[in-house]
């Protein structure tokens, strides 16, 4: 069970009552005359993300009001609760008046928004304690809770300290945990065994680059394998980024975060699949043998690319350990990465866009996205715009020269690379929180595992 959770308190558990503008003023007549004084005295008018702690006769917490949106606002953030581990004193607390159907997700953003990042520096932070509401299944809970946290951990980690060879190891570190197996292929083995873009995007780094491959689950359930970016830093190569640009690439190896999270909560439902877990794992580095601009190099799948941008890198991965995967005509192929900044200004931070040609898994996904607060939009695979990768001297270019619909070329270059998966799924993370929202501090984020998740648990669980 997630630590944020308390177990039969030794003392009453302290009631939090949610309230809106439109609610605040029947629960404050139910106050007694003190505590109803006390919060006129405070000014508090139930404002979303408003918190009051009401003392009872003795001096201590009697309960705490929380402010939370309106169901005829806007937008209405189910995770509003996450914001109350870091605004309560220490405490077991419960939830007094949360709607049944509003209750998971409540309990959620409560252990989500008690993450703190405190590999560097220690935080002192306070022990609040939520006594789980009544009918909630803490333990799907607990293990979501988990995987976030891992997905945020491996992000934030910086750069020095999370390489490709740290990051298979953390990989490693899960494949033993649930007894999957795992394959790492390292350096100039990749040449060997015929993964040349990996092998070109992390040559320059004095860290060799690697994939990882772990399988997991009953060779005789439904094929379902996960890909994930990991480059683990990003200068953008020869076409070097500006250095605003370059400040929080340590979070270009989100996809592979996310997809090892994604993972973490497949194998602990015991889901009924068989999991493929494949990540690139480099850094795109700058150095004398680092590839470059207009050069050509084979893949796997035997398409020859053009470089027509050496930050266009974290394509060029995927599309070998794609073209991999693929060789297993899986049920299921899902890439996750974070690919371009074309999706960013196009959505922004917090929608990731994804991309399939499977109508039903678009349906299917976009419902779970929505049922589990984790947002993600659908964009087309724009077959006009596939020649915009055509290259003179190669089958594909991996970076058209125009700023157009960049999100949708970039899919369309790794689509080249599936043919025999059933279904085939790309996400566009961004991996990071730009600014703290409920239950998301700002820093590395989990994007999109959530709602694949719950698509996983439908169809397989």
């Amino acid at each position: 069970m997630h630590s944020v959770f308390a177990t039969a308190p030794a003392t009453p558990a302290i009631p939090i009552t949610f309230a809106t503008k439109a609610t605040w003023e029947a629960i404050s007549a139910d106050l007694p005359a003190p505590a109803r004084q006390f919060a006129l005295a405070n000014g508090f008018q139930a404002k979303p993300g408003a918190c009051l702690t009401l003392p009872s006769a003795n001096g201590e917490i009697a309960q705490v009001v929380f402010g939370v949106d309106d169901e005829t606002s806007k937008f209405r953030d189910p995770f509003r609760p996450g914001q109350l581990p870091g605004l309560l004193p220490p405490g077991v607390y419960r939830f007094a008046n949360v709607a049944p159907h509003e209750a998971r997700l409540a309990a959620l953003a409560f252990a989500l928004g008690s993450y703190r990042f405190g590999r560097y520096r220690k935080t002192d932070t306070p022990e609040v304690r939520l006594a789980p509401p009544e009918g909630v299944d803490v333990a799907e809970i607990t293990r979501i809770a988990e995987a976030a946290a891992l997905a945020r951990d491996l992000i934030n980690t910086p750069a020095n300290d999370m390489g490709p060879e740290e990051l298979a190891l953390a990989a490693q570190q899960l494949a033993k945990r649930f007894g999957a197996d795992f394959n790492c292929v390292i350096g100039e083995d990749l040449t060997r065994q015929n993964f040349p873009l990996i092998h070109a995007v992390g040559m320059a780094s004095p860290r060799a680059p690697r994939l990882i491959d772990m399988t997991w689950g009953d060779p005789a359930h439904p094929r379902v394998t996960l890909v994930g970016k990991g480059v683990c830093f990003d200068t953008g190569g020869l076409d070097l980024k500006p250095s605003g640009s370059m400040l929080i690439m340590k979070k270009d190896m989100g996809g592979a975060a996310n997809v090892l999270a994604l993972a973490l909560m497949v194998m602990d439902a015991r889901l009924k699949v068989r999991l493929r877990v494949l990540i690139p794992a480099v850094e795109n580095a700058v150095a004398g043998n680092a590839f470059r601009p207009l050069d050509i190099f084979p893949s796997r799948k035997g398409i020859t690319v053009e470089i027509g941008n050496t930050d266009a890198e974290g394509r060029l991965v995927l599309a070998d350990a794609l073209a991999l995967a693929d060789e297993e005509k899986p049920d299921l192929l899902i890439d996750l990465g974070t690919l371009t900044g074309a999706a960013r200004v196009a959505l922004g931070p917090d929608l990731p866009p994804f991309y399939t040609d499977d109508d039903a898994l678009a349906q299917e996904l976009a419902m779970c996205a929505k049922q589990e607060n984790d947002p993600l939009w659908r964009l087309p695979l724009w077959p006009p715009y596939d020649i915009w990768l055509d290259s003179k001297v190669a089958n594909v270019n991996n970076a058209p020269s125009g700023s157009f619909a960049g999100s949708i070329t970039c899919a369309l270059f790794l689509q080249r690379f599936v043919e025999a998966a059933r279904s085939w799924l790309h996400v566009d993370i961004y991996g990071w929180t730009p600014s703290a929202k409920p239950a998301r501090p700002e820093g590395g984020e989990c994007q999109a595992a959530r709602a694949i998740y719950k698509l996983l648990s439908d169809r397989y669980g």
